[in-house]
């Protein structure tokens, strides 16, 4: 699995980014796509996922209300709209899938390299 993400890059305060990322699978089936984010001197963390399957989605407490995460029509790809940026937001966002090989349960960890984020004072 290999992901390709795109996206970021320097924003205001209240300003708005639009997160895209796109798997590209053989062999493996996606079960769900999402967007971490890790700030200096902190630890990843989860900012949204979403089911390939059903596209029941979930949100930190941070995220919820501001951003929005979506599937693509192109299957396996997902975009996070951010809306209401703040400082705090400024980190790398890793897109994540989980993906399980068919017929078996166990979910595999994949990431793709980070995406910078800024959000300016």
């Amino acid at each position: 699995v290999q992901l390709q993400a795109s996206g970021g890059g320097l924003v205001e305060a209240g300003g708005s980014l639009r997160l895209s990322c796109a798997a590209s699978v053989t062999g493996f089936s996606i079960k769900r796509m999402g967007w971490y984010s890790q700030a200096p001197g902190r630890q990843r963390e989860l900012v949204a996922t979403i089911s390939t399957d059903d596209g029941t989605t979930e949100y930190s407490d941070s995220a919820a209300g501001r951003f929005t995460i979506a599937r693509g029509n192109t299957k396996n790809t997902v975009f996070l709209q951010m809306t209401s940026l703040r400082p705090e937001d400024t980190a790398v966002y890793y897109c994540n899938a989980k993906s399980v090989r068919p017929g078996r349960s166990y979910e595999y960890n994949n990431w793709g390299k980070g995406t910078l984020v800024t959000v300016s004072s």
